[in-house]
Parts: structure tokens; sequence; C-alpha cells
């Protein structure tokens, strides 16, 4: 564990516990940021970290930031989760069956408090093997009693998320003629590309893997393909859809950005809170990634209560009802829409603990 001064997320402090183990020297760990509103509920990812000078160090931070984004968006779902997150430092290309097995075990032991389900690193079969040792795994197959990939429901809140935001920064939620460049064209970017070619959105799209690419192509020859992501940056672009790995809005590409709106699935999308001060400064409009991006998780709860999948669809299209209060709120309140956004999710939970006769923070 890193030594808080050593930590750069040490600010995201609240957390109800965080838990280090290890398996044959792969560290794992698991943060529970909240249970307020009910178990902790969050992916697992796996990854190496290898851009970190302190891989250790940027595993624990993920684990801390991510939980506490779950906390938020858990919260604005209206879900009767808390959040939670695990994250396994290792190679996902190798997932030795008793390394899932090792994490499936500390899930198990955490009684409930926590569920899991996949994230980056991570698959729907690898979610079975862990479901096969811990009854608190969501995001399984069908054939092992879950809902498959959740990408289905994660784009489609997108989606509905970028059409309210359209309709606060134009006046109308109507997305054709639109410009988007989407950052990721995987199972969430995809699919989301898919919705804005039906919309009659205009779009260009960035993504190193040739099998993404083929398959949007093949679905949606319109589709533009650029090298690089800055180069998309560079276009005159009315919408930025950030649907891959975290971090991608620094302040250089910030200051640097000519689109109205960034909307997309990614997880923390900022580099650092700051930026989000600078995009409002500048005028672009943030829809923040823990408010759109909730129709995954939406889409893994409901293997708790039944698996209906067309529930789970009409919770997710409340994602436009959510977005459009929280940017009025931002608006009226001059706040950032992420601070609006972390605003209206604290009030459920000071709700739910006054609710309780609990103590509100």
């Amino acid at each position: 564990m890193p030594e808080p001064e050593t930590d750069p997320w040490h600010d995201f402090d609240g957390h109800e516990q965080v838990i280090v183990a290890q398996h044959d020297g792969v560290r794992m760990v698991v943060a529970l940021h909240s249970t307020v509103l009910g178990p902790a509920l969050g992916g697992t990812r796996m990854a190496t970290y290898s851009d970190s000078a302190n891989p250790a160090a940027a595993a624990y931070g993920d684990a801390l930031r991510l939980s506490r984004a779950m906390t938020y968006k858990n919260a604005l779902a209206g879900l009767g989760h808390g959040g939670g997150k695990g994250v396994i430092l290792a190679d996902p290309a190798v997932k030795p069956r008793d390394l899932l097995h090792a994490y499936a075990r500390l899930v198990e032991g955490l009684g409930g408090r926590y569920v899991t389900a996949g994230d980056v690193g991570m698959t729907v079969a690898d979610m079975d093997v862990i479901g096969e040792q811990c009854r608190w795994t969501t995001g399984r197959s069908p054939e092992h009693g879950g809902v498959g990939d959740s990408g289905i429901l994660t784009a489609f809140g997108v989606f509905e998320g970028m059409r309210a935001s359209a309709a606060a920064v134009w006046g109308t939620p109507d997305l054709a003629g639109r410009r988007v460049g989407v950052i990721g064209a995987g199972k969430v970017g995809g699919r989301l590309i898919g919705h804005l070619v039906q919309a009659g959105a205009v779009v260009a799209a960035v993504d190193p893997s040739a099998t993404a690419r083929a398959a949007v192509l093949d679905a949606s020859p319109e589709v533009r393909f650029v090298d690089a992501i800055d180069d998309l940056l560079a276009e005159d672009l009315d919408i930025v859809s950030p649907n891959a790995l975290g971090g991608f809005l620094t302040r250089a590409r910030a200051a640097a950005l000519r689109a109205a709106l960034v909307c997309g699935g990614a997880n923390n999308q900022l580099a650092e809170p700051a930026v989000g001060d600078l995009l409002a400064q500048r005028g672009v409009v943030y829809a923040p990634d823990f408010m759109v991006n909730c129709g995954g998780v939406i889409q893994v709860a409901e293997e708790l209560v039944g698996c209906d999948l067309d529930r789970a669809r009409a919770q997710t299209a409340r994602v436009f009802e959510t977005t459009a209060r929280v940017l009025a709120r931002a608006a009226s309140e001059g706040v950032t829409p992420v601070a609006a956004a972390e605003a209206e999710a604290e009030d459920r939970i000071r709700t739910a603990l006054a609710a309780a006769g609990r103590p509100v923070l």
C-alpha cells in the first residue's frame, strides 16, 4: 500500500474499507467506498499499470478513485447499491484459473458487502470462473445465470446522456448532422457509434484495434477512422466521446479542445479534477462519466433481482432526465457538471441516512 504522501489520490478519503491481498505474488485490491445505499457494486479490472513508475500505487489509487465514482454512479442510477471496485495487478492476457479463484475467495470473504462485475481486462467468461467460488458475482454469461455483456446498456445510457447534453448546449436533443468524434470503438464505443449513425450523426473515430474498426465499418461503412487521438481532436467536432481508458482529458487537451460537448463511456476521463474547472471556464460542457455510463451497472445489478433486461433498459433510459436535471442544476448554481452530479448523488445518500436514523454526514 502506498504511503499517503506518494498516493496522488490520497484526498479520496472516506472509504469504509480497503483490502490488499496477494496470491502467488500478484497483488489484489478491493476498495469499498460506501454501503449506505446497499452492498457496494462495481467491476473488477485486471491491468499491469506498466506505464506507472509505481504500479502497486497506481493500482491502489485506481481502486480508490473508481470505487468513489461507483458510489456516485449507483446513486445517480437509482440503484440500491453503494460503490466498490476491485483491481488485480496482473497481465490480462494471462489469467490462471487459480488466480481468479483466489480473487473470488477474497470477495466471497466480504460476506456480500461487495458485489463484483467485469471491467477492463475482464471478460464474461472470467466472471463465470469467479462465480464458481463467489456468489457475489455479476456480469456472467446467460448460461451461468447472468445477463452477458454489459456494454449493451452502457452504450445506450451514454447515447441518452449525449442527447440530453446536446439539448443543454444547442436547445435540442436531435443529433442529426452533429459531428461526433468517438475515441474507442470496442464493446461500448462500437455500439454507441451504431446509435449515433442511426440518429444521423456524422461520426469519425479512432481505435488501435483492426478487429474493432472492421466490426464498425461492417455495420456502418459511413464511419471514418483516423490514425491518432490528437488527429481526431484537431478536427472541427461538435462532440467528443471518450470510450476507452481513463485519464484522456489532460489540461493540454482540454485547453485545445474545439468541441462544445464531451460525453462518453470511459471511466475517469479527467486526468485530474482541475480539468473539469478548465473545461467549464472554456464553456465546454462535460457530462460526467459516472452520470452517463451507468447502463452497464444497471444491467449487471439486474442479475440480483431477476434478469429482466426490458426493466433494466427502461431504468437506463432515465439517464436522459438525470443528465438534464444535473446540467440544469450546474447552470443555476454556477458550478461544474461534476460538482452538480456529485451533489445530486450526495443528496440521495443523505436522504437514505436520514431515513435510517443514521447521522447525516
